[in-house]
């Protein structure tokens, strides 16, 4: 059986989180997720220029792990600009500083884990949260699925 995935700390969250080749519909053509923690890694070796021992210490994985993150990560853009294939940012198992989480029935504050878990606080499962930042919201990355559609 094999380990549960460790959560990977994330620092950058992109404003554009959805790329379609020029000329192209969205209901056209396949998508490729990329997940958070994927970017993050690109970003740290490609654009910071960490080696792979410093961008493995900043997102708290091994050097292995990091190597595997960076190797998915590439290999799933260049499959979205070699095939002409949809690139949409999300998901994955990641925790970040910037988002913490208010219940409103528990009182319990936690923080973000992965996109699909921020919706339901962890200690009674209630729906009804919110960001803990004073303005309520951080960035369109904090707010509920629900908030969003509205």
């Amino acid at each position: 059986m094999p380990r549960p995935t460790k959560f990977r700390r994330v620092e950058f969250f992109p404003e554009n989180t959805y790329f379609i080749p020029w000329g192209k519909a969205k209901c056209e053509i396949e998508e490729i997720v990329l997940n958070v923690e994927e970017l993050e890694a690109m970003r740290l070796k490609d654009i910071e220029k960490l080696n792979q021992e410093e961008c493995a210490e900043k997102m708290h994985v091994s050097r292995q792990t990091f190597q595997n993150i960076i190797d998915s990560a590439r290999e799933k853009v260049a499959k979205a600009l070699t095939e002409g294939k949809a690139l949409r940012i999300g998901g994955g198992y990641y925790i970040t500083n910037h988002c913490k989480f208010k219940c409103m029935d528990c009182g319990g504050v936690y923080q973000v884990n992965f996109e699909r878990d921020k919706n339901n606080c962890p200690i009674c499962g209630s729906r009804n949260v919110m960001c803990s930042k004073k303005n309520g919201f951080c960035n369109k990355w904090c707010k509920r699925e629900d908030d969003n559609q509205k």
